[in-house]
Order: C-alpha cells, then structure tokens, then sequence
C-alpha cells in the first residue's frame, strides 16, 4: 500500500510538471492562432463598415464598361455574392480538411494554407486599381476556402500537441483570435479610420500580414506528435517534438500513451467520412458533434449581430454612435471568450455548453418580449441592449469555442480528420443557410424568429445535458472508453491487457470479431 502511495504521488507530481505552458508551446499556439484563425474573424466583418462603398464601386466599374448604371436587383445580386461565397468557401475548405492533414501533416496544411489567404489579400487590395468587381468575389471564395481549413486545422494540431490539463484552455485560443479578428475589423473599418471611400482596398488588403508572418515562422515549430507517430509511424522525431514542447526529456508515458491509441486503431486504419458515418463505434460522437455545430450557428448569433445596431438606435443610441457600441459588442465577445480560457479547466466543458446554450436560450426568449414592447414601454428598448450583451456573454464562453475542442477530444487519430471534415461542413453549411434564410425569416415573422432560435438552444442543451460526457483532463484512450459504453461496443483497450497477458493469438480473433460487429 505504501508504495502504492509513493507511486501515485510521483505521478501526481510528474503530472503537474507536465502539464505546464512552456514557452515552444505558447508561441506555436500564438502563431498558430494569429497567423490563422484571427483571419477567420476579421473577414467575417471586414466588408460590413466599407459595404457602400464597395457597392458604389461595383456601379462606377459596371458605368465604365457599359455606359449606364447598373439595376438595383443586379447590384443587390452580386452584394448578396460577395457575402455569402465566404461561408460557401468554408465548406468547400471543411471538405479538404481530411486528405491535406492526412497527407501533408497539420503544420504542413496550415502552411499551405496561408498561399490561399495572400493570394486573395493581393488581389481585393488592387481591386480598385484593375477596376475589377469580380475579383473581390472570387476572392470571397479563396478566403472561403482558407477559413474552412484554417477554422478546422487549427483546433486540431493545437489540440494534439497540448497536455490533457491545458487541452481545453489552449483549445479555445483559437476561437479568442477569431473574435479578436471580428473586433479588429470592426476597429479599422471605422469611417475615421479605414472604412471610407480611400481606404477600403487597404481594409481588405491587410488580411495577408499575418498569413506572411505564420509563413515565415511556424516552419521553426514541429510538427504534432501524434501525427508524427501514429501516422507516420516515426517514433523518434515525435519524441523530439514532445521533449521541446514540454521543456524536458522524460516524456515516455505520453509517449506509451501515443503507442496504446495506435495498437487499437491499427486495424481501423484512416477513417473516411462515409465510414464514419457508418461506423457503430463511433455512432454518438459523430451524432454529438453534428448536434452542436448545429446549435451553434443556428442558435442565432448572425441575427443578433444583425438586429444590434436596430435594438440600439431604438434605445437613443445616435446614428453616428451606433458603429463604436457595436466595436463595444465586439470588446465584450472578446473578453469573454478570454475568460473562458481561464476557467474551462476548472469548470469542465460541460458546464460551458450549457449555461452558454442556457443564457442564449434565455436571453432570446426576453428578447423576443421586449422588441415587441418596446414601442408601449419605454424602459423595454434598454431590456433588448441586456440580452443582446447577456447573448454574447453566453455563446462567447460556450456555443462558440467548446463544440471545436469537443471534436478533438472526442475522436481518435484516425478517425480525427473525418470528424473535422462533418463537422466544419455542417459549421459553415449552417452559417451559409442562416444568411440566406435569415432575412426571409426576419421579413415574415420579425422580432418572433428568436423564438426558433430560443428552441434550438433548448433543444441543444437538453442534448448536451443527456448525452455528452465531461472530457476535461482526460486522455483521448480515456474519453474513447466512456463513449464506448454508449455505443455499446467492447473497449478495446481491453484487448491491449489481454496482449500484455501474453494470449495473443485468441485476442487477434476477438478483436477481429469485434470490428467486424462494428463495421
């Protein structure tokens, strides 16, 4: 019993030594998350402020072509072009996820990847010179595809290189930098700044700095241990990644750790997305991560973002004030999604989920009630200004970052990149219908679509509640075993005691008994 003591302490004591954030390790995540993600943001919001004057340009260039002003419905045309083939180039993005970090590593896509942003960078900031309209769509398109790569690969590869106690907090910088992105160009694209009739090319131009600063430095990081070991079987190099990341030299139990998800997945080899699909073992993760990219971005943040400058201007807000409380907004969604940082490793991924479904829930139901009131009650208009930031506050440290840590902490390495690949595409597939249906929805039912919004966070909570376990500081074999449970399959780490019991040749047949059940 005592050196049972003895042995837990020290691996208390090696785990909290293992578990800190070492220098390599916050830079790559820093650069990692600048050089990607905060793109991601900034070019969700970067057309918003200059979009007169982008549409004025539209017309002056169709004028010097044609000789007559171009037709309200066509201009209104190519406008609604140029703000959805972003989030349909996501989904295009989410669809690459798969064989470019199989193939290329997940450094390997990131700096790939960066090509696609300054590519497109260039050509929206010389748009106005070369008199051209139809490349900022285009190139609408090209940051699509960036962000849908970059808003995948990014979780992914941080997620694999972080110890399991810092997995979530590392897990959500990324989410930080895409608010941090949306808060930027809301900051430059004020009409003192850059969102003006000079200054616009500038504003969409800037997106490629930091893809040329990732570029030139993330090739000084290594790349992730797991990939380097399990994918590419290279055990030597992996421990040289982990040993500079952790910022010492003993790292075989994560390591042995690599070594144990890799014997129980041999056989499975890299899962596509048809046979994830399909796929009994892993049949509630895949249902779960659907079920919250879903809630996610049908729990309507566009339509609060979109509905703020109203409620405000409602409220006596002035016309020319509106743009600086929506930067506050913007401020507000950062802060919170820092806190979250902060707290969800002592308060789990759970916790987050649902009381950020549950105050967004709840805040769309009040304001429902007071956007109809409103004009009867005065005090009402103020109401509406609480539950848009209580809104914020509650998707900023849950709906928003925690359903991408799920993804990697809910699936193996070789099942990983399909489950990117669903789940960015149902991210960016819902973004793309919400803008489209959105506006429909507001014209037939006004201030009663947030009731639909209220029950689908609802709905998604309730989901959250029943069905998805806590991951927090867990291993990813560990998270692998309780949903096993669910999906009622044997766990296969079963078969790896039965190995180290030397009775191979009838473990080779059960576990070929069990895959077989589960294909």
């Amino acid at each position: 019993m005592e050196m049972n003591g003895e042995k837990q302490e020290s691996s208390s004591v090696e785990e909290g030594r293992k578990g800190r954030m070492t220098l390599p390790l916050a830079l790559v995540t820093l650069i990692s998350a600048f050089g990607s993600s905060f793109q991601y943001g900034y070019n969700v919001s970067v057309i918003n402020s200059p979009a007169p004057y982008m549409q004025d340009f539209y017309n002056r260039t169709y004028i010097d072509r044609h000789g007559v002003p171009m037709d309200a419905s066509f201009q209104t045309l190519l406008w609604s072009l140029t703000v959805s083939m972003y989030p349909l180039g996501g989904f295009f993005g989410s669809l690459m996820v798969g064989p470019l970090v199989n193939n290329c590593g997940r450094k390997g896509t990131l700096l790939i990847n960066n090509l696609f942003s300054i590519v497109a960078a260039v050509l929206m900031g010389t748009s106005e010179v070369a008199k051209t309209f139809e490349v900022i769509i285009v190139s609408r398109v090209i940051m699509g595809i960036y962000a849908g790569l970059a808003s995948n690969v990014v979780p992914m590869f941080l997620g694999e290189m972080s110890p399991r106690n810092l997995r979530g907090a590392i897990g959500i910088v990324p989410q930080l930098f895409i608010t941090l992105g949306i808060l930027i160009a809301q900051i430059l694209g004020l009409t003192s700044i850059l969102g003006h009739v000079k200054g616009w090319p500038l504003l969409l131009g800037l997106t490629g700095i930091p893809s040329a600063l990732q570029l030139l430095t993330l090739p000084f990081f290594p790349e992730s241990p797991r990939y380097l070991l399990i994918q590419k079987g290279n055990e030597d190099e992996a421990r040289q990644a982990l040993q500079r990341l952790r910022g010492w030299d003993d790292v075989d139990d994560e390591i042995e750790e690599m070594r144990q998800e890799d014997k129980s997945e041999k056989e499975e080899g890299h899962l596509s997305v048809f046979t994830l699909c399909t796929f009994r073992g892993l049949r509630w993760q895949l249902i779960s991560i659907v079920v919250m990219m879903m809630g996610q971005q049908l729990s309507g943040i566009n339509a609060v973002f979109y509905y703020a400058d109203r409620i405000f201007l409602s409220a006596g807000v002035e016309t020319d004030h509106v743009q600086y409380v929506t930067v506050s907004i913007g401020a507000i969604n950062v802060l919170m999604t820092l806190l979250a940082v902060f707290i969800v490793e002592s308060l789990g991924r759970r916790i987050l989920l649902l009381a950020g479904f549950g105050l967004c829930c709840g805040s769309c139901a009040v304001l429902t009630l007071a956007l109809n009131l409103q004009n009867t009650v005065s005090w009402m208009s103020y109401l509406s200004i609480v539950c848009v930031i209580i809104y914020i506050i509650g998707h900023a440290i849950g709906a928003s970052p925690i359903p991408f840590v799920m993804i990697t902490e809910m699936f193996l390495q070789s099942s990983r990149p399909a489950a990117f690949m669903v789940g960015g595409s149902v991210h960016w597939l819902c973004n793309f219908t919400v803008g489209l249906v959105f506006l429909y929805m507001e014209a037939g039912l006004g201030a009663y679509s947030f009731l639909i919004f209220c029950g689908i966070c609802l709905a998604t909570m309730v989901y959250i509640f029943f069905i998805v376990p806590e991951t927090k500081n867990k291993t990813f074999m560990e998270i692998n075993r309780i949903m096993a449970k669910r999906n009622k399959v044997e766990i296969q780490t079963d078969v790896e005691q039965m190995m180290d019991l030397q009775t191979v040749p009838s473990v080779k047949a059960d576990k070929s008994e069990v895959l077989g059940s589960d294909l």
